[in-house]
């Protein structure tokens, strides 16, 4: 009888299992309830939408019983430890700290696929990532001591710059016919051009006042075209004019919002807005055009919307109908907002910028 009684009660614990996990199948696991910024009952500007870490969570694929009674698997078609985002229509590309690859996350079939390249386009540690406007993508690798180009069809292209040139280059950004590559060893940006290949100048030197960066880490440029930097030992993100001519400084150390720690990832939107990504607070700050806080979204924790040593970020207008699923029906999104962690579940937290038109 006891062991009868035994029997039907595992019998019940894997039933109720199975009802919980079927109950959940039309849930992916990543998403949660509404997560804002700011929480309601203030009006919310940006929801945390969803996140994407393996090719699972873009097929809203649940492990079924047999997978939770055995620990499920793994998949190759993960992220390890993105660094760096940029978005093209119906694509996001980042770059990987463990694989060393360049993975491209194809909206429209729901699949991750790393873009390998042998001979001269051969990546070694890629870093920084940006797409032109024409669909080239480059990227500074740190142990090649260049920027890898490769076109719009991720063919092998070209390289910028050598071990004479660059020291360390972590970030690239291209606007016109100028590539700028922002060099942590020799604490400057190195501007090249971009149709003949060479070194036109440099912007920046190290020290502490207005124009010299402390181990700089990213860099953008804006719509208007001008340079920003994250000058991260010197806690601050100064902006350039095209010329280099410097512009405007934003921030200093501190630990309360609106201050700087351990910054990142920097980019701006079509109004100008500069978002501002920080390792140690574990979230991106949000600073109108003259520099003051407006929102800051993210911090630490487990929770659905924390991060967790979050690096690169990107803000992308074309990929909103891909994710419109995951918003809430009174909030209507604008353009998306992407950032990359380092480690934790999560690899790249999704948010979308938008409208509440609830009560």
């Amino acid at each position: 009888m006891e062991f009868k009684n035994s029997f039907f009660l595992i019998a019940a614990i894997l039933l109720a299992s199975a009802m919980l996990l079927t109950g959940c199948a039309s849930t992916p696991q990543i998403r949660s309830e509404s997560v804002f910024y700011p929480p309601l009952p203030e009006k919310p500007r940006l929801q945390f939408l969803t996140a994407i870490s393996s090719e699972d969570d873009l097929t809203d694929k649940k492990a079924g019983l047999d997978d939770f009674l055995l620990g499920g698997k793994e998949t190759d078609k993960s992220m390890g430890r993105p660094y760096a985002v940029q978005a093209v229509k119906g694509k996001i590309y980042l770059t990987d700290r463990v694989s060393n690859d360049l993975l491209e996350i194809n909206l429209l079939t729901s699949t991750i696929n790393p873009l390998r390249a042998g001979g001269r386009g051969a990546l070694q540690t890629p870093s920084g990532l940006w797409i032109a406007d024409d669909g080239s993508k480059y990227i500074a690798d740190l142990k090649r001591q260049q920027v890898v180009v490769f076109d719009r069809d991720n063919n092998f292209e070209t390289v910028l710059g050598n071990a004479t040139s660059l020291e360390r280059p972590v970030d690239v950004a291209v606007y016109g016919e100028r590539v700028y590559v922002c060099d942590m060893q020799k604490h400057q940006v190195v501007v090249f051009d971009r149709i003949t290949g060479k070194m036109l100048t440099t912007i920046g030197k190290v020290g502490e006042k207005e124009g010299e960066f402390n181990r700089p880490t990213h860099i953008t440029v804006d719509s208007q075209g001008n340079l920003i930097v994250n000058d991260a030992f010197n806690f601050r993100i100064q902006k350039f004019a095209p010329d280099g001519k410097f512009l405007q400084m934003i921030g200093m150390a501190g630990s309360t919002p609106g201050n700087m720690a351990r910054t990142k990832g920097v980019v701006t939107d079509h109004d100008g807005n500069l978002y501002v990504v920080d390792a140690a607070f574990e979230n991106v700050q949000i600073f109108n055009p003259e520099g003051k806080l407006l929102l800051f979204f993210g911090g630490a924790g487990l929770e659905p919307g924390s991060m967790y040593l979050p690096a690169g970020i990107a803000v992308d207008y074309v990929n909103v109908p891909y994710f419109q699923k995951y918003a809430d029906k009174n909030f209507k999104l604008k353009y998306l907002i992407y950032v990359c962690n380092m480690t934790g579940a999560n690899k790249l937290n999704v948010y979308g910028f938008g409208d509440w038109l609830g009560e």
